[in-house]
């Protein structure tokens, strides 16, 4: 029994630790104004506008415990990802999609995908939590420090491309509407020395022919697998035009805050900071069934 409670209060130390130095990462990263309700709630009313009869097909993110959804535009399924090219590598700050072991909202935020998003809904230890002493990944926006929540989006691509920058590395002047997958997995940072390996997570090379990242876990759950599109805030308002096979794993894993910030000091995907996050999506319009 004085285990249990040891190792609750530890947890509740560590919660408000976290909650103590984020308030202080948001006020150092000048977000001094979050976005109302009523300004998402626009958001969201522009989206369904500009999207009504346009023949859009489903959208990302989504809530991934909730598979429901009216839009019955339909898409083969991308192959499994191991059978096609690896083409890019990134990650934004708090998971976009809802759901599994993410469903703790962080809030609007800025309104331009900045501090919105889910967060990892268990606790983390004191020594988990331990301040790192600089800035991780840092870009005008914002930064990562230990508690944060983020989603890696492994992006693959049945064209024959190579792992490189942004989406358009996933096309090719021979192939400029290949089928697109995208392996999501949520990650919480932790500064205790015992998390993952964020570099051994993201490595890459051939296989069976192929470009993959070598190590995409598979201890998180069974993914959840539905048609979407495309993510990021630049689509808060807009349809994304691009379909994708999502498959999105239910549990979080825990990775070295420090191996985070040392692959944003250079990958092959040019990626050095955390990207915002998309509106989740909740028009029934907007969402596939399957």
């Amino acid at each position: 029994m004085k285990r249990i409670l040891i190792t609750s209060l530890l947890a509740t130390m560590g919660s408000t630790l976290y909650a103590e130095n984020h308030a202080e990462h948001t006020a150092a990263a000048g977000h001094s104004t979050m976005a109302t309700d009523a300004v998402i709630a626009e958001q969201r009313a522009k989206l369904a506008d500009s999207t009504k009869d346009k023949g859009y097909g489903p959208q990302s993110p989504r809530d991934i415990d909730t598979m429901k959804g009216d839009n019955t535009l339909d898409f083969n399924a991308a192959p499994p990802y191991t059978e096609m090219n690896l083409c890019n590598i990134h990650f934004h700050e708090n998971a976009e999609h809802k759901g599994g072991e993410f469903t703790k909202y962080q809030g609007n935020g800025d309104g331009h995908g900045y501090l919105s998003g889910y967060e990892y809904s268990g606790t983390l230890s004191e020594a988990e939590l331990t301040p790192v002493g600089h800035k991780v990944c840092p870009n005008k926006h914002d930064f990562l420090e230990p508690g944060d929540t983020i989603e890696i989006h492994y992006v693959h691509s049945t064209a024959k491309v190579n792992p490189g920058p942004t989406l358009a590395s996933c096309l090719s002047e021979a192939v400029k509407n290949p089928q697109l997958r995208v392996e999501a997995q949520v990650y919480v940072l932790t500064n205790d020395g015992k998390g993952e390996d964020f570099m051994q997570l993201t490595a890459i090379g051939q296989k069976d022919g192929f470009n993959q990242a070598l190590h995409i876990p598979s201890n998180t759950g069974t993914p959840v697998t539905y048609d979407g599109s495309t993510t990021g805030p630049g689509y808060n308002e807009i349809g994304s035009p691009l379909q994708v096979s999502w498959s999105v794993r239910p549990k979080v894993l825990k990775v070295d805050i420090k191996s985070v910030g040392k692959w944003c000091e250079g990958n092959v995907f040019k990626e050095d900071h955390a990207h915002g996050v998309r509106n989740l999506v909740t028009n029934p319009a907007l969402l596939s069934d399957n």
